[in-house]
């Protein structure tokens, strides 16, 4: 059976409204033309910072998060969804265009697309030039150069985004330690009414996007609105009750905090950035391996599912004003995350990697009288639960084991919105201005797991079957061979290493090649190091086993796969 499962896994490895912000009403779509499930709904699209699927509804049976659980208990839900980029501004980037790191040509924080690559529609675009008032709340694009400091605005948003003001002390000495002073720490509880304006950025955020879902309750037009929450980003900086939820006893290490024998140098990140906070820096831990103590990682995991729950009731508040306003059962609702974190997996923390840990996100679609039962207008569909005192959890309306990917959100959303289906891009797009390498996974949604089974297994074309089983494809750029300074988030003239990655069901399979950042090129003749785990045996991705298989003919599919 093992041995079946390698050789199918090699083979498929290969703000304020001003008053005329609703003046053109209902504007004439433009290319749409299709009718979808949730034709004419609203979208309300929810993408959560750092966000790894530490949840009631995939299965987690520690952390809290009843109302993220409700949600999916009305949506469809994927278990098996990857980014492109384990770092914020490019994964935000390609799943918002529907394009791949490659071809938005950012692995860093320092381009903006449209000058960069190429002049790309983006997802709230096409809304906006279908008739949506399109509505940007918090970090949806990542700030500064790769969104043109303007979060792509006047492009893809009706009016200029929303950030709030209290995220500008978001990496200020805000966190109080024990001696009573303040300090930039990455752990950090905080009493929320000593915080600058007695606030936090998310709850801010919360608040405007309550406030803009009231105004168009008195507004006609269809409306598009992406709400960022910034936690569970670093610095873990949370309203302080939320540790009771969580005691120290009961939060335990990673399965695997060590540093396999076997990864490739190239292939670790030495989360630099985790090291510059004041409380991780009085460590005085060793560069690059050096590994955290035992009882300051437990507290690390314990402030990362604090978190967890403290943005949980803020997702919470958000869709009971959905229900509030009578938009639950006209709204389509999409949640997901830019990218993973690692708690300690591989000793390692932050981002930065290919591995799952660092790429697999939650993702789900509500849409109403698909994904549920018709809901009729001022139903309770997300009634808010207190994570203090709400006992049990929900399981997902509808589940997919389906490998599927965030370049993919894009023509699926369209498709579920009624809108034509962007097309698929060719092989060179860079003067295409609308078109995904992503495909929709609409088509995921209605069928059953054991169809697809029974499908698979009675397949009689083998090439075809291979070719027809999702992978999910990623990758993470490195300025060297051995962990640098710069290695987790290296800038683009700095970048020799790329690592391209293929999750399939069975394996997950990583070649680390030569990179040339003057002409965005990666040879796979030139192979630096390898990676191969087999998910039935190895399910944490501890045990390399790239050396004992042979490669060659592989890089060709995979370079087929990039082509394509």
């Amino acid at each position: 059976m093992a041995a079946a499962r390698l050789g199918v896994c090699v083979l498929l490895s290969l703000l304020r409204l001003p008053r005329d912000a609703f003046a053109a009403g209902a504007a004439a779509a433009g290319p749409g033309g299709g009718r979808g499930p949730g034709d004419g709904m609203n979208v309300l699209f929810i993408v959560v910072d750092d966000l790894r699927p530490v949840l009631g509804c995939y299965g987690d049976k520690l952390v809290k998060s009843p109302n993220i659980d409700q949600l999916a208990s009305q949506s469809m839900v994927f278990s098996n969804a990857y980014a492109q980029q384990a770092v914020c501004a490019p994964s935000r980037v390609s799943f918002l265009t529907g394009r791949r790191p490659d071809t938005t040509q950012l692995y860093d924080f320092y381009s903006y697309w449209r000058v960069h690559a190429g002049n790309y529609s983006t997802m709230p675009q096409y809304f906006k030039e279908n008739g949506y008032m399109t509505l940007s709340v918090g970090k949806v694009f990542h700030p500064g150069v790769s969104s043109n400091y303007s979060d792509d605005y006047p492009y893809s948003w009706s009016i200029p985004p929303f950030h709030p003001s209290a995220e500008k002390y978001e990496n200020d000495k805000t966190c109080r330690g024990k001696d009573g002073k303040l300090y930039a720490n990455l752990v950090c509880p905080v009493n929320v009414t000593e915080m600058p304006g007695g606030t936090l950025p998310d709850i801010q955020s919360t608040e405007e996007a309550i406030r803009l879902l009231n105004i168009m309750k008195t507004n006609r037009q269809k409306f598009f609105l992406a709400v960022g929450y910034h936690k569970p980003h670093i610095p873990l900086r949370y309203p302080q009750e939320f540790l009771k939820l969580y005691p120290l006893e009961n939060i335990t290490l990673a399965p695997d905090p060590w540093v396999p024998k076997k990864l490739p140098s190239v292939a670790y990140n030495p989360w630099m950035d985790i090291r510059q906070r004041d409380d991780v820096e009085a460590l005085n831990v060793s560069f690059p391996y050096g590994p955290l103590p035992d009882d300051f990682q437990r507290q690390i995991r314990q402030s990362y599912y604090a978190a967890v729950s403290y943005l949980d009731v803020q997702v919470g508040l958000l869709l009971n004003a959905l229900d509030n306003v009578g938009f639950s059962n006209n709204t389509i609702v999409v949640f997901t995350a830019d990218h993973g974190w690692s708690l300690g997996e591989h000793g390692e923390w932050a981002k930065y990697s290919n591995f799952d840990v660092a790429t697999r996100v939650p993702l789900m679609f509500y849409v109403p009288g698909m994904t549920t039962s018709p809901v009729s207008q001022g139903a309770r569909v997300f009634p808010y639960l207190d994570p203090f005192i709400h006992i049990g959890g929900s399981a997902p309306q509808g589940q997919s084991k389906k490998v599927v990917e965030l370049v993919s959100v894009f023509p699926t959303l369209a498709e579920l919105a009624g809108l034509q289906v962007p097309p698929a891009c060719p092989e060179t797009s860079f003067g295409v201005v609308l078109c995904t390498e992503g495909r929709s996974i609409v088509h995921y949604f209605n069928v059953s797991e054991e169809k697809v089974e029974e499908g698979k297994e009675g397949c009689d074309d083998t090439g075809r079957c291979f070719n027809e089983e999702p992978v999910a494809f990623s990758q993470y750029p490195r300025p060297a061979d051995t962990p640098q300074w710069n290695s987790d988030k290296p800038k683009l003239k700095d970048i020799r290493i790329m690592g391209y990655s293929m999750r399939t069901i069975d394996c997950r399979y990583t070649v680390w090649v030569r990179f040339d950042p003057n002409n965005f090129s990666a040879d796979f003749r030139d192979v630096h190091a390898g990676e191969l785990y087999m998910m039935e045996t190895d399910p944490n991705q501890d045990y390399n086993i790239y050396n004992n298989t042979s490669h060659g003919w592989l890089l060709k599919k995979i370079l087929g796969f990039l082509k394509h």
